[in-house]
């Protein structure tokens, strides 16, 4: 009975010995730290390492040093490359300034105005109109003989950039007249004619010109536009070398509408000429829009329809659609 005794309590005793295997000085409570219980101790060093992880510091650390800002000089070449980047989709995609070189659409333009030309609307099937003031590259040799501009400082950095043309590229600025379908006519001394129908020109036509010019160069004329094309005249009608003067090129003095640049929409320099260029009432006139030039304008509406129609139904379809962004 006694054997019994002791065995048992030797077996309570080894219980009690391995629950002090951490050691015979450590408390409970550390002991229960280092096993993970959930004890204040433990929770302490839980925060202190989610404080380290998301890097804020954590007590008895020493301050962080915050990163210095990149200096001016390390971001300018950053700033103007994207400079660049900007002027070149909008020299290409959106607007264009180009400086008048002569007097050939005074007094709407003065030499050295400076406009800006819109070449977006092509990009989305729009083809030049009667009446509005259009860029183009030469068509054929137009400016032969013509003296190379000069630029000035200013220039050179706006074409380098590509704000401007260059120097080498040659384009011309002229009214559209006639589209493609369009019947133009001028004998004696005026008034030109589209489709039979006059044109009261004198709210742009230089001051002492004549709508039309009496010689034998080109002066007197009758033509009829063909598709994909226009006809253009200057504004000082006595000083201008346009379609009516060209009239021997491959093209019979027409601009392909593929050589437009775009319209010019705005006089922007210099400030004490700022101006929209709009088209004239003149060219309003319904009589103007005889069959053929009709089909040839709704040969282009379709593509300005599908646009505009497009446009609901994008905005239709994102707003009904479960999820998607709104």
């Amino acid at each position: 009975m006694g054997d019994v005794a002791v065995g048992a309590r030797s077996g309570a005793d080894g219980e009690e010995h391995r629950d002090r295997s951490a050691g015979p000085d450590v408390p409970a409570e550390d002991s229960a730290a280092a096993l993970g219980n959930d004890s204040p101790a433990a929770e302490e060093d839980s925060v202190s390492d989610y404080r380290t992880r998301n890097g804020d510091q954590g007590p008895g650390e020493p301050p962080r040093q915050e990163k210095k800002p990149r200096s001016f000089w390390k971001e300018l070449p950053i700033l103007i490359g994207i400079a660049l980047v900007l002027a070149l989709l909008i020299k290409t995609f959106l607007l264009q300034a180009f400086s008048i070189p002569s007097d050939s659409m005074q007094n709407t333009l003065q030499q050295g105005d400076r406009v800006m030309v819109d070449k977006l609307t092509p990009w989305f099937g729009s083809e030049p109109e009667r009446g509005e003031v259009v860029v183009f590259h030469d068509p054929d040799n137009w400016l032969a003989g013509e003296p190379t501009p000069d630029p000035n400082a200013l220039q050179k950095v706006l074409s380098w950039i590509g704000l401007m043309p260059s120097a080498e590229e040659k384009d011309l600025i002229k009214r559209v007249v006639g589209v493609g379908g369009d019947i133009v006519e001028c004998k004696g001394t005026g008034p030109l004619t589209v489709n039979g129908v006059a044109l009261n020109e004198a709210a742009y036509v230089y001051p002492g010109n004549t709508p039309c010019s009496q010689d034998d160069q080109g002066g007197q004329f009758r033509v009829e536009v063909p598709e994909g094309h226009i006809w253009v005249m200057g504004d000082h009608r006595q000083n201008s070398r346009d379609s009516r003067y060209n009239q021997a090129d491959k093209n019979k003095g027409m601009v392909p509408v593929r050589e437009v640049v775009g319209r010019a929409v705005v006089i922007g320099w210099p400030v004490n000429r700022w101006d929209y260029l709009e088209v004239p009432d003149t060219f309003d006139q319904p009589a103007l829009n005889n069959e053929a030039s009709a089909g040839a304008a709704l040969s282009v509406a379709p593509q300005g329809v599908a646009l505009v129609g497009a446009v609901p139904l994008v905005l239709w379809r994102r707003r009904s659609g479960g999820g998607g962004e709104r």
